[in-house]
């Protein structure tokens, strides 16, 4: 009798995942690899690395071991937001005592109770293939129409560890107003529509007193040049 197969006994046929084992809509594969050969520390051990969502971003479910401080281990879940790395600065002009800021659109402050989703902000971006130095210069161009000169490192810092991967690289830099080489406004091509603000270094820092700017790298950054930068008093 000939050797004759159901459907029931076919094999299962692979279908390759976009993102994973085939390119996603950017050319991606292997994005649930990260984070799997993690061992610089001895009490998380990772098991399994999910790929949940594949948007311009990338959403993982990660499923690993956890030594807690009594010595137990448990297995935990916690989902990761990927945005890549980012970098910020804050331009200031001591002898007019200016800063230039920026206000946008932020969809996501407006769905979260904001008034009308129309924020201040330092300049900022995601580095993308650049380094910080080169990202933030960038940046400093297409938002702001400014060339900038020597910049200061003020820190990095994750802005919010418990769910967003994004570790962002703080700057300063002097400017005055021959460094205004553009007009700024981001790029319409990336639905940017940027506003360039200059502002007395006071009425920002009374901004971010009175709610008036409540975007987090930017509260940060001016109150940094109020207590150790360019406009702290001795």
């Amino acid at each position: 009798m000939d050797d004759q197969r159901t459907p029931d006994d076919a094999e299962p046929v692979h279908t390759p995942t976009p993102g994973v084992d085939a390119p996603d809509h950017r050319g991606r594969t292997g994005l649930d690899r990260a984070g799997r050969d993690l061992d610089r520390n001895p009490g998380v051990v990772i098991r399994d690395v999910e790929l949940t969502s594949r948007g311009w971003h990338v959403l993982r479910r990660t499923t690993f071991d956890y030594r807690r401080h009594d010595g137990r281990w448990v297995t935990e879940q916690r989902e990761t937001y990927d945005r890549g790395n980012g970098a910020v600065v804050l331009p200031y002009d001591t002898e007019r005592r200016t800063v230039l800021l920026t206000r946008q659109f932020r969809y996501p402050a407006y769905v979260n109770d904001h008034p009308d989703g129309m924020l201040v902000e330092a300049a900022a971006g995601l580095l993308d293939a650049d380094d910080p130095l080169t990202a933030v210069r960038r940046e400093s161009a297409e938002e702001l129409g400014v060339t900038l000169g020597p910049l200061t490192h003020v820190l990095d810092a994750y802005m919010s560890p418990g769910s967003v991967t994004e570790r962002l690289h703080f700057f300063a830099a002097p400017y005055t107003p021959a460094d205004r080489t553009g007009s700024g406004g981001g790029l319409e091509e990336d639905g940017e529509d940027i506003e360039v603000l200059e502002l007395p270094f006071t009425d920002a820092l009374a901004m971010t007193r009175d709610g008036r700017i409540a975007d987090g790298k930017t509260i940060l950054l001016l109150q940094w040049a109020a207590l150790d930068g360019p406009f702290a008093t001795a």
